[in-house]
């Protein structure tokens, strides 16, 4: 149970520190000459958020599990 916490833990954490990036890219001059031609910003932009994004999801989705698992056992 505590590795699940510590991974749980662990994917969050990294799911924020790339969701951060992920903006900062967003919001370079790299992006900003990328959507003047395209209209879209970089793909490293867009990966970065898509991933940190699905981090968070996938940390509190183990955080969440884990205490409903606890909850059910204890009755």
């Amino acid at each position: 149970m505590l590795s699940t916490k510590a991974i749980a833990l662990a994917l969050l954490a990294g799911g924020i520190a790339l969701t951060i990036f992920g903006v900062n890219a967003m919001n370079s001059a790299n992006s900003d000459i990328s959507r003047f031609f395209t209209g879209a910003p970089t793909d490293r932009a867009v990966w970065m958020l898509v991933g940190g994004i699905a981090m968070l999801v996938a940390g509190l989705a183990g955080l969440i599990n884990r205490n409903w698992g606890s909850k059910a056992s204890s009755r």
